[in-house]
């Protein structure tokens, strides 16, 4: 039987998206994503819990997060979990767990306080987008933006 390996994450970004630019035009952004969880102990006071997250995205979405993504925005991510493993310059094993993502969507408003129409904007990186989504995919792709 197939394995089932998806993530859906709904936070905040700690950062602006650190985006490099690559040979053979391909761009990484990398991004920080914070989710907390808030509930009462047993003594009824509030506990928040933040767990963050490290965030990949490539090539038309990485475009799309190095224009548009700014720190403290909300965003829907939908990915798989991808590990790394190394050894570093003194041989120990180093491992490294990271968001790959293939869909988000900015939630909320626009950064600078203007409403974008609708809910939010989605972009994916699947070949089939949803009714919803906008894809983001090459360069020379117009982006079909709704705000």
């Amino acid at each position: 039987m197939a394995g089932v390996n998806k993530v859906i994450l709904v936070g905040n970004l700690g950062a602006d998206p650190e985006v490099k630019h690559l040979e053979g035009d391909k761009v990484v952004a990398n991004l920080r994503l914070a989710t907390t969880e808030a509930y009462k102990d047993k003594m009824g006071n509030r506990v928040e819990n933040t767990e963050w997250h490290d965030l990949e995205l490539w090539d038309g979405q990485a475009r799309i997060a190095e224009q548009y993504l700014k720190k403290g925005m909300q965003i829907f991510v939908e990915g798989k979990i991808k590990t790394d493993s190394w050894q570093d310059e003194q041989g120990n094993n180093r491992k490294r767990v990271r968001i790959r993502v293939l869909s988000f969507t900015m939630l909320g408003g626009r950064p600078d306080g203007a409403s974008a129409q609708g809910q939010g904007s989605s972009y994916t990186s699947s070949s089939s987008p949803s009714p919803m989504s906008t894809v983001a995919e090459g360069p020379g792709e117009e982006d079909d933006l709704p705000f």
